[in-house]
């Protein structure tokens, strides 16, 4: 599929303040109708991408993840980062069908092959794909990727639902039937931790990621899209919950998938469950970690137990790798 995409090379990230303000011109007029729309069959790339060390560290600080250094993996979320710039220009542009503007990010799917650092410079590239209709509206997904020496080494999969009814609704502009039959929610998590979010918390995660929409910074401009208050970003709630896993270690090769079930209004306090991992042998004979986590509304007092308003739920699983296996892995990519 991709290999039939428009690409468009990219000579430096996208520039997020002018982007979304070019986001924020169009959505008005990409209010629909929505059948028969299609997204844009343009792949973006950016063939070689720098980490700026100074928003990563701030990113891990304000995710949990350690403090990075020389040599050391960065956070399996940081790719991520990388990519949402052309992941904003793709979407604010008018090809575009649907407006950046009161996009809701719903889940993210992500592989990590091999650990990515500092110094590396992978190629990103970023497409969108499967529009289909949902309960609430239409879906889709935005891929990023990200590779070294021409070689996959992350890949992530983040699903966006524009909310729209009628029976516009329920043409969803693609056909097929719609990916919403998910199961009742599980039994409470084990409480492992509380965290008392701050009304910060948003313009700290926007100063580290570049993501600055309006409804994770300020009451006041959160009020405006209808919130009572500002909400963290759901990619915060996700890296935060891959933090405290541990699923950040050198050599390691990770996969992790969330939803995202409700906002978390800020400032607040909420309860991170994660169950004990569940082992087995991986590829080279290492031990195969699963976790599954959730962060529910919590106040940290009592006994700890679980049950507040479900707002993340995921499931991370990592391999850490014999200095052998990471030594060919490296050779490799």
């Amino acid at each position: 599929m991709t290999a039939e995409r428009r690409v468009t090379r990219l000579s430096a990230p996208p520039r997020l303040p002018a982007v979304l303000a070019r986001g924020a011109f169009t959505s008005p007029a990409k209010r629909g109708p929505y059948g028969g729309v299609r997204l844009p069959d343009e792949r973006l790339v950016l063939p070689d991408a720098a980490t700026d060390t100074r928003h990563l560290r701030a990113y891990a600080r304000v995710c949990g993840f350690p403090e990075p250094g020389e040599g050391t993996p960065l956070p399996p979320s940081w790719p991520h980062v990388l990519g949402f710039p052309l992941a904003m220009r793709l979407m604010a542009g008018r090809a575009f069908p649907f407006p950046l503007l009161g996009l809701v990010h719903t889940g993210i799917e992500l592989t990590q092959q091999r650990a990515v650092r500092a110094a590396d410079r992978p190629e990103i590239s970023v497409h969108a794909e499967h529009l289909a209709p949902h309960r609430r509206g239409t879906q889709f997904d935005v891929v990023t990727e990200a590779r070294l020496d021409g070689r996959l080494v992350w890949h992530s999969r983040s699903t966006y639902l524009c909310r729209h009814g009628g029976r516009d609704r329920q043409e969803g502009g693609a056909g097929g039937s719609g990916r919403d039959d998910r199961p009742e929610p599980p039994a409470p998590l084990p409480v492992r931790d509380h965290w008392r979010l701050p009304s910060a918390l948003g313009r700290r995660y926007a100063s580290a990621s570049g993501d600055r929409n309006p409804i994770h910074l300020h009451p006041l401009t959160a009020k405006l899209f209808g919130f009572p208050r500002h909400i963290a970003h759901g990619m915060w709630t996700f890296a935060r919950a891959l933090a405290a896993t541990g699923a950040a270690v050198e050599g390691e090769q990770v996969s992790a998938r969330a939803e995202f079930k409700a906002p978390v209004l800020l400032p607040t306090a909420v309860a991170f469950g994660c169950d004990e991992p569940t082992a087995s042998a991986g590829s080279y004979r290492a031990p195969v970690r699963v976790h599954r986590f959730e962060l529910r509304s919590g106040n940290g007092e009592g006994d700890g137990s679980p049950g507040g308003r479900l707002h993340l739920t995921g499931e991370v699983t990592s391999e850490r790798l014999p200095s052998s296996a990471r030594d060919r892995s490296s050779r490799n990519s």
